[in-house]
């Protein structure tokens, strides 16, 4: 079996969780007995590769200069690479399976043409978020309230982003679709973006679950440490707005000063910096006066192998995020160093953070019922060890490629 993995980055580039899903899908793919060469496909928009050109980076590892023209329809920016380049590509690898992990800066018609071009392939898209559904970053977020989005219609959209009408949202939808229509099998990393996707029009029978894998390690030991443990608290992942770091900053600021200075909240993370400055503003306003109190420390970016040795010096792993999510990888990775998660409950968090078994939920978008749930955390005796002692070990990687090879079978 030969099998091709197409992302819309690499990870030398970029550590998007959909990227570094694509690549651990790939790395373990080397290794299954059951396929005789694997490649890994992956967009790039470094200028020293020539638009729409594929080059090599490493053996079996190729970037691809693309890059989206008109994102309402998904459309590439460099179409000749799809019909030269990319064909020329799919011909001399001839690959009997292909695993699509975006169609992001790349362009829908990728799909047509694989089909094109190897008729009897087995074709897989995962979907990493609802960008096929919602024209507003993929994220079902109302462009000009903020409010969440429950349901898309070509009137609902268009009432969200007036400068298209209604008819301009139906022929979209059904535009996709019929780009969709190349695939054989569809997988999302959780359920509630599989609903999301039945309700959008993907046939039930079309669409499974399947997590992203995770790496296997033993978790450091808890029983000497819990009780410090449960006093701290990470945030890990990008400082977006979305991600929701102004929720926990606002929720500690409301928190009473005597139990406050009791915990230690740590912010790890990035790209601060490239936010809107109102929103560097509100930040530097909140954090400012918890970093001279003590209870929070601004530690800043990281290494994906830097990971699990930051995690492990806190108890409790926030996810304040203020849209749907679907799988956050932050989740499995918390699980993988055994600490419960308090999680914003809605979307794929809920669903993958079982309240009062594996963690907390706090209603979205609350910084009073954060507040409450960080002081519910350190206040209640032997609630951290309980929840801890819950978490079992997530999906590995080998396991995550048995999953995907076995829809090729399937199919």
């Amino acid at each position: 079996m030969k099998v091709l993995v197409i992302a819309h980055g690499h990870p030398d580039f970029s550590v998007g969780g959909a990227e570094i899903a694509a690549f651990n899908l790939y790395r373990s793919l080397k290794d299954n007995p059951a396929v005789e060469r694997v490649d890994f496909l992956a967009r790039t928009d470094l200028p020293s590769v020539s638009h729409g050109m594929i080059a090599m980076r490493r053996a079996n590892e190729y970037l691809w200069r693309q890059d989206m023209h008109d994102w309402f329809l998904l459309r590439s920016a460099y179409p000749n690479g799809i019909y030269e380049s990319f064909r020329s590509f799919l011909r001399m690898k001839r690959p009997d399976v292909i695993y699509v992990h975006h169609y992001a800066h790349i362009g829908l018609e990728m799909l047509r043409e694989l089909r094109r071009e190897l008729p009897d392939a087995f074709i897989c898209l995962t979907l990493h978020e609802y960008m096929a559904i919602c024209l507003n970053r993929g994220q079902m977020v109302k462009a000009r309230s903020n409010r969440l989005c429950h349901k898309e219609s070509p009137e609902e959209c268009s009432n969200c982003m007036p400068e298209r009408n209604a008819e301009s949202f139906w022929l979209r939808k059904h535009y996709i679709q019929k780009h969709f229509e190349a695939a054989d099998m569809f997988v999302s990393p959780s359920e509630f973006l599989r609903q999301r996707y039945i309700a959008w029009g993907i046939p039930p029978e079309y669409i499974v679950v399947i997590e992203n894998g995770q790496p296997q390690f033993a978790p450091r030991a808890m029983s000497s440490e819990s009780q410090s443990l449960r006093h701290r608290f990470g945030f890990f992942g990008q400082i977006t707005e979305f991600k929701g770091v102004d929720i926990l900053l606002q929720a500690m600021h409301l928190m009473r000063p005597d139990i406050r200075r009791t915990l230690q909240v740590e912010i790890h993370g990035a790209n601060l910096e490239q936010q809107e400055p109102k929103y560097q503003e509100l930040i530097e306003k909140l954090r400012a006066p918890l970093i001279i109190e003590g209870c929070l420390r601004w530690v800043g970016a990281y290494e994906p192998h830097e990971l699990p040795k930051r995690m492990s010096r806190v108890g409790w792993v926030v996810v304040p995020s203020i849209w749907w999510e679907n799988s956050p990888m932050v989740i499995q990775e918390a699980f993988c160093c055994r600490r419960p998660v308090i999680a914003a409950g809605i979307g794929g968090m809920a669903e993958k953070v079982q309240h009062g078994v594996t963690g907390l939920h706090f209603e979205a978008r609350s910084p009073v019922d954060l507040a409450d749930t960080l002081a519910e955390a350190v206040g209640t005796t032997g609630l951290w060890e309980r929840l801890a002692s819950n978490i079992t070990q997530p999906i590995s990687y080998d396991e995550y490629a048995v999953a995907y090879l076995g829809l090729a079978r399937a199919g």
